[in-house]
């Protein structure tokens, strides 16, 4: 059952690596900390979502699951939803100085 618990974890702190990569790299959005600012925010997102998940395990599953063990919607929402709070957040401190 560890094993079970040890790679739902590490399965959200690869998706909120993989979101991090996208928004820094990809969409080119700056961020405080730069990429490991982003990419502490996208994991702590991704876990946020997997409390989603958890809560309101019963609806999910009836949309999607990934072999009936890992959900990836809630952690790759919830981590893209704070990534683009966290982004704006850090525009705005750069408008106004360090």
């Amino acid at each position: 059952m560890r094993t079970l618990y040890l790679a739902v974890g590490l399965s959200y702190i690869v998706t909120g690596l993989f979101v991090a990569l996208l928004f820094v790299f990809v969409f080119r959005r700056r961020f405080s900390g730069h990429f490991w600012g982003a990419a502490l925010v996208a994991i702590v997102g991704s876990f946020v979502g997997g409390l989603v998940d958890f809560f309101f395990d019963d609806l999910i599953r009836i949309l999607t699951a990934i072999n009936g063990v890992f959900n990836i919607f809630p952690p790759l929402i919830a981590a893209s939803l704070l990534l683009t709070v966290f982004s704006y957040l850090s525009e705005r401190k750069d408008e106004y100085g360090d």
